[in-house]
């Protein structure tokens, strides 16, 4: 795992990454050897073409992005990644053709854009196939022993086995009292640790054990550990792989004797200088967006244009957001204060479509400006919520430690959030982003929220 922008990212998928790119490159430098009536490094170099070559290789690594291939890196149809790698290519050839209307001198030679195009739709799929099949095996180098049968082992298990590009190949488990049903081998009892580590050679153990107290063998996982074995906690391996805080496995002084524990003073003075500047600019620029999303909220359904309602927001503080409205008037009058949920009735068709591409969300720029919410952060609840929430879901207020954002870790990496277990998952999205606030994750949220928004996906 390679941690980038404060995230743990698995080194195939960078691997995988840095390979298409320098594969696409490679296609259309053929290319120019086969379509080019004269030297292609005169073309290329003398003349300055290179770098519409690196715009088309970035669109269509772009276009990988975007339909997720290098989140989940299994083929489940050898079709439909041909297909997606058509789509991609496809994109950055609209793309391009787009800046020949405004000037043919934008434009790539038309031979080298279609072989280099077509080299690029035959080599990407068969590469993926490859990488996936022998690739991803040769890096599989971590091998894992499990320790105990904690609930919360049971979840690290599933969430690998499911994703073998994370590069942990898991031995087993060893039990604390009878077996589990773990979908992996039991390799024996825990007073059988040493023996197991000397059969199986695991270069990392994770501890998930439901109960320590006068049965974690010390002695010998520090012997273990002092021969080389990486040894961590199952909830800190959690985080790394799901990308979210356990919070069934936090204990107080945990949280109150760390040094790791966001939000720091000078990430927050940052965060608060670029969010003041991204709302501004952000006004500027989609002020014409604005004036039609107006229009269109204006004259699909009777009431105002702009919806105001009361969030938590900074320590407690509660402040007005405001929306383009996306729902009927008096849509609450009869059920009070209840979680959006998908396919709400509530909805108007116009709201349907502003939540979707989140257009509904633009007017919180004016909120980041006044300084009640950042660009990044928790999305605010209502109050109505956080009263029952905090009383059922431990640390929930500790989510009050920075300001909402308009966007954020839970947003783009959880759905549809309308039950209290949502709530709970999404808490923990929210306890990573804080322990580990900084521009870098900031600015990562916010590419891949530019993802969610075109797409239609995400959270509410």
């Amino acid at each position: 795992m390679i941690r980038l922008f404060r995230v743990f990212i698995p080194a195939s998928v960078v691997a995988l990454l840095l390979s298409e790119i320098l594969l696409v490159l490679a296609c259309y430098w053929v290319a120019s050897f086969f379509t080019l009536g004269q030297d292609p490094h005169f073309y290329l170099f003398t003349e300055g073409n290179y770098w519409k070559i690196l715009f088309i290789t970035g669109c269509i690594i772009l276009g990988l992005y975007f339909q997720d291939l290098y989140s989940d890196l299994r083929i489940l149809s050898h079709v439909l990644l041909v297909q997606q790698v058509c789509l991609a290519v496809g994109a950055a050839l609209l793309l391009m053709a787009g800046f020949g209307y405004l000037d043919t001198n934008l434009l790539l030679a038309r031979w080298l854009t279609v072989v280099g195009s077509l080299f690029a739709i035959i080599v990407l799929p068969l590469w993926r196939i490859f990488y996936w099949k022998y690739v991803i095996v040769a890096l599989r180098s971590e091998r894992v022993l499990m320790l105990g049968n904690s609930s919360i082992l049971g979840e690290v298990i599933s969430h690998l086995l499911d994703r073998p590009h994370f590069g942990y190949n898991i031995l087993g488990y060893l039990s604390e009292e009878a077996p589990c049903d773990f979908p992996i081998p039991c390799l024996g009892h825990i007073k059988d640790l040493r023996h197991v580590c000397d059969e199986y050679k695991p270069t990392r153990i994770v501890v998930g054990m439901a109960e320590r107290r006068n049965r974690l063998p010390v002695q010998e996982l520090l012997e273990i550990r002092f021969n080389g074995v990486v040894i961590e906690d199952a909830a800190d391996t959690y985080e790394m792989t799901t990308r979210r805080v356990c919070s069934r496995k936090i204990q107080p002084s945990q949280l109150i004797f760390t040094s790791e524990l966001g939000p720091r003073t000078s990430a927050v003075a940052v965060k608060n200088f670029y969010s003041f500047l991204f709302g501004a600019v952000g006004l500027v620029v989609f002020f014409p967006i604005m004036l039609l999303t107006a229009i269109a909220v204006k004259f699909s359904s009777k009431g105002p244009i702009f919806y105001g309602q009361r969030r938590v927001g900074l320590n407690g503080h509660i402040f007005t957001v405001y929306k383009f409205r996306s729902m009927y008037v008096d849509a609450e009058a009869r059920t009070g204060a209840v979680w959006a949920k998908k396919n709400d009735p509530r909805i108007t068709p116009v709201g349907h479509w502003l939540r979707r591409l989140r257009l509904d969300e633009l007017p919180q720029f004016w909120n980041v400006l006044r300084g009640d919410m950042a660009l990044v952060g928790p999305r605010p609840e209502r109050p109505e919520f956080v009263e029952i929430l905090a009383h059922r879901i431990p640390y929930y207020r500790q989510r009050h430690a920075v300001k909402p954002g308009i966007t954020g870790w839970a947003q783009i990496n959880h759905k549809y959030g309308d039950t209290e277990l949502d709530a709970m998952i999404k808490l923990e999205y929210d306890l990573y982003y804080i322990k580990h606030v900084a521009a870098a994750l900031d600015f990562y949220i916010i590419f891949h929220t530019i993802k969610v928004a075109l797409l239609g996906s995400g959270a509410q």
